[in-house]
């Protein structure tokens, strides 16, 4: 597995969406989920249609992308359950790629990522979502520069770091809103 699909992203757009759901994945649930369902789309449709067009690859990243919105709108937690598992997979391919290793070792770290993240978003719903869409903004936003595995790993852990802390502050502050 690799990230090569990612890089057909501009740096704009990465960077774009990577700050929205960096730091309001958690009131834009659907967004969250459709762009991670794009962002699986894009890295799975490349390793399945090997040969196909880049335009087909990128309809087919789209419709998994907006088929993750309707499903976020109609069947909240099974979306986000699906997204958590997609979101936490990547990360973890990340992860893999950016420590070096090989094929096999990305595809078990993206299957440990994604049943890790998967069961989390089940379990602690609200946090689950602060937490995948600030991993998943960072890594768009961390990715969108032609660094070294090294300082791209750094930043987009500072980021995700700062993204938690956002979502996390801006959930206590819309607490405290609600009547008692």
């Amino acid at each position: 597995m690799n990230l090569e699909a990612f890089s057909d992203l501009s740096p704009f757009a990465a960077v774009l969406f990577g700050a929205v759901l960096l730091f309001f994945g958690r009131k834009l649930f659907w967004l969250f989920v459709a762009v991670v369902g794009f962002l699986f789309g894009l890295e799975f449709g490349t390793q399945i249609m090997v040969g196909a067009e880049q335009w087909v690859i990128w309809l087919v990243a789209l419709v998994i992308g907006l088929v993750g919105a309707l499903l976020a709108v109609l069947l909240q937690r099974v979306a986000i359950v699906l997204a958590g598992a997609a979101a936490g997979g990547l990360f973890f391919i990340n992860l893999a790629v950016a420590g070096g290793m090989n094929n096999t070792f990305q595809l078990a770290a993206f299957i440990v990522g994604a049943i890790v993240a998967g069961v989390l978003a089940a379990l602690l719903f609200g946090w689950a979502l602060i937490i995948l869409s600030a991993i998943t903004g960072a890594s768009l936003i961390a990715g969108a520069f032609a660094l070294s595995p090294a300082i791209t790993a750094l930043i987009a852990v500072a980021l995700c770091i700062l993204g938690i802390i956002v979502q996390a502050r801006m959930r206590h502050l819309s607490a405290d809103q609600q009547p008692a």
